[in-house]
C-alpha cells in the first residue's frame, strides 16, 4: 500500500491510486455516507488519506468481493476494521505481483 504523504488529494488523483473512474468514486459518494471528502467554494473535491482509504475497503468489497453496494454498506458498518486489513492485504497482493510482474519482463528482456 503506497503512503499517502499529502494532506489532501483531488479525484483525479484518487481515481488514478484506485484504479477506477472519478465518475465511480462520485457514484459511491452519493451511495456510501462514510465518503465525505472536503469541497472548496468551488465545489472541487478534496479527498484525505482517511477518505481514500474508505474508498479503498469499497472498492475491495464491490470489485474484489463482487458485492452489491448494499451489502457493502452493511460489511463496512458491521465489520469495519477487518474489511480494512483485509483490503490492504489485497492492495499489498497487487503491488507485489506487479513488481513480480516488472523483474519477469525485465528478464525476459535480456535474453
Amino acid at each position: 500500500m503506497e503512503k499517502l504523504e499529502k494532506k489532501y488529494y483531488k479525484i483525479s488523483e484518487v481515481a488514478e491510486m484506485i484504479g477506477l473512474p472519478a465518475s465511480t468514486l462520485r457514484f459511491w459518494e452519493s451511495r456510501f455516507t462514510i465518503i465525505s471528502p472536503r469541497r472548496n467554494s468551488r465545489g472541487t473535491r478534496f479527498y484525505t488519506p482517511s477518505d481514500v482509504d474508505k474508498l479503498r475497503m469499497v472498492a475491495y468489497l464491490v470489485k474484489e468481493k463482487g458485492l452489491r453496494l448494499e451489502a457493502a454498506q452493511e460489511q463496512l458498518k458491521n465489520n469495519h476494521t477487518g474489511i480494512s486489513r483485509k483490503a490492504q492485504a489485497i492492495e499489498r497482493l497487487h503491488q507485489i505481483r506487479g513488481q513480480l510482474q516488472a523483474l519477469l519482463d525485465s528478464l525476459h528482456s535480456l535474453r
